[in-house]
């Protein structure tokens, strides 16, 4: 019964192991963390007009509606004088979430540590200190992985609550898949340290 829920264990952490490598990968490469829209309301009739609307990333801002539809720029370059947001707040917005770029990176980093790591000690069991490092090393790339989440939503909620309001403008803003691929990365890292 030991040996058969030990072989169950050691199957399941690398399952959840290799479940939060992939979704924290994808999350990171991936352009859909946050959706954007802004436009106007008319008064006539009530009815709104997007003026732009897009998808950002971590590395990557697109856009879907507006006068940029259809192109899709590098964070590093989306200030560049030929690219026309709507208002100044979308500009901060998408320069204030590039502050928690450097922790999901971390975070790929040490899970991509973890997991090798943790393999290892699973074709070496007699070294059991290799379950303990791997999972600190999970720990630690959930840690980071959580820090960066809360940078980028409190980034962006802090300028959502600069905005001037306006009863003729709007904006309207979701996270992504993308988001949610890497919180539930975190939690899967943290289940697999356990």
């Amino acid at each position: 019964m030991s040996h058969c829920s030990s072989r169950a264990l050691t199957l399941l952490s690398s399952v959840f192991g290799a479940c939060g490598l992939l979704l924290v990968g994808i999350a990171v490469s991936t352009d859909y963390w946050l959706y954007m829209e802004e436009g106007t309301v008319l008064p006539q009739n009530q009815t709104t007009e997007v003026k732009m609307a897009l998808h950002a990333g971590l590395w990557r801002v697109c856009f879907f509606a507006g006068r940029e539809k259809g192109r899709c720029v590098a964070s590093e370059y989306f200030l560049e004088p030929e690219i026309n947001l709507v208002t100044e707040n979308t500009e901060n917005i998408l320069k204030t979430v590039r502050t928690a770029t450097p922790f999901p990176m971390v975070s790929l980093f040490l899970v991509f540590t973890a997991f090798v790591i943790s393999n290892i000690g699973h074709i070496r069991p007699q070294r059991t200190i290799l379950a303990f490092v791997s999972g600190i090393f999970f720990i630690l790339s959930g840690l980071s992985l959580v820090v960066g989440l809360v940078l980028y939503i409190s980034s962006i909620n802090d300028e959502v609550m600069n905005r001037p309001s306006s009863s003729e403008q709007y904006f309207h803003y979701r996270y992504g898949w993308s988001f949610a691929f890497a919180a539930s990365s975190f939690l899967l890292k943290e289940v697999m340290s356990v």
